[in-house]
């Protein structure tokens, strides 16, 4: 009996095809779950970099909407702004209101176009400029410049600025191509105002309108605030 059970229900029985079959299909159905989810995965991480990318270029423009760097080339805002010094500049300001004097601003110039460069803000518009031995009149005043250190050796004659105009000098005066030189400044040429320098580490800090941008570095201002032994 023994033979017989053994013949009946060997190898070839339909219990075995039966329960290799289960295993077959049970094999097949691992592995296209296994391949479904490698593709999830896929997709998700495309999905992931993609929202990323997306996202940071948005934030990228953004940003550039509102506020830009700009590195310093040159001597000519010296002692208060260095060549290789890194600025950030407010773009959007301006639109809200107008240059003021004292103010330090970036703009293409006449003479250079494509270019930036960095001066301060003397006269605005419907004002009378004059140098006398590299001083400053507005409307006939002499103005006070703490700013400068590096004062200029030439004259120049009165000019009026006109509506939407600046009269913009360096405050290395004698190093500087500006309005001097070249004339007055279309506002529209304007960038926007130098506003923090955030490079070098040890020039951390906002640009002051009227006073020098050292008084206005983060060292300074804790230096002020801990007491001295």
């Amino acid at each position: 009996m023994n033979s017989l059970f053994d013949k009946d229900l060997g190898n070839d029985s339909p219990v075995d095809a039966y329960l290799e079959a289960i295993e077959t299909e049970t094999a097949e159905g691992q592995v296209e779950e296994e391949a479904s989810t490698s593709w999830d995965t896929v997709k998700t991480v495309i999905r992931e970099v993609l929202e990323t990318v997306i996202l940071t270029v948005i934030i990228f423009f953004l940003i550039q909407t509102v506020v830009r760097n700009f590195r310093v080339v040159g001597t000519s805002m010296e002692p208060n702004l260095h060549d290789s010094q890194y600025l950030i500049v407010d773009k959007i300001g301006y639109r809200l209101g107008e240059p003021q004097r004292g103010d330090v601003i970036v703009f293409e110039p006449p003479n250079r176009p494509g270019e930036d460069y960095v001066k301060r803000v003397v006269g605005v518009s419907g004002d009378l400029v004059e140098v006398q031995n590299g001083q400053v009149l507005i409307n006939s005043q002499l103005i006070d410049e703490p700013y400068v250190v590096y004062a200029g050796s030439y004259s120049m004659s009165p000019r009026r600025v006109g509506a939407s105009e600046l009269f913009v000098l360096g405050d290395n005066r004698n190093s500087s191509s500006d309005s001097h030189n070249w004339g007055m400044l279309l506002q529209d040429k304007v960038v926007g105002r130098a506003w923090i320098s955030y490079w070098p580490p040890d020039l951390w800090g906002v640009i002051p309108r009227d006073a020098p941008s050292a008084s206005a570095t983060v060292g300074h201002l804790l230096e002020n605030l801990i007491p001295q032994e």
